[in-house]
């Protein structure tokens, strides 16, 4: 039962800058108005098993998720998943260069892992209206993204 969404914002700066952005990770929380805090699990640069908690508010409510890169293909592309609450969570950019810029794109997927009578039962009441607001809140993201690479 996976539910995902994917989003373009065109950026008016190189695929080098704005992968710059995207994979700095412990600076996340400056660049985006929706990351709390971030607490980095791993040393070294950006890349496969780069791991760290991330903290956000949504709904009013915080909550900290654990996070780790799957992929990278600088500046291409990354993956990063997370599970929680019996869900599993990939998040994949993909940056293209277009008119002097970059389209990049995030897709978003959230598969519930062991779906049981109850989670499918929300999953096709709140479904709609959970992915509404992550839709939002990853055009958010992006558009903070954007705005961060066009100021370097």
């Amino acid at each position: 039962m996976e539910h995902s969404t994917s989003l373009t914002q065109h950026i008016h700066a190189t695929p080098e800058k704005v992968w710059a952005v995207i994979s700095d990770i412990p600076g996340s929380a400056s660049t985006l108005s929706g990351i709390d805090a971030v607490q980095m699990l791993s040393d070294g640069p950006y890349g496969e098993g780069t791991r760290w908690k991330e903290t956000r508010t949504m709904m009013g409510r915080s909550e900290t998720v654990e996070m780790w890169v799957t992929q990278a293909d600088p500046p291409r592309s990354t993956t990063v998943k997370a599970l929680q609450g019996g869900a599993d969570y990939t998040s994949r950019f993909s940056l293209a260069e277009r008119d002097g810029g970059t389209d990049l794109t995030l897709t978003f997927g959230a598969d519930v892992v062991k779906p049981t009578l109850l989670s499918k039962v929300s999953m096709t009441l709140f479904g709609k209206l959970g992915m509404s607001m992550t839709r939002k809140a990853l055009s958010k993201d992006l558009a903070e993204i954007a705005a961060k690479a066009e100021s370097l």
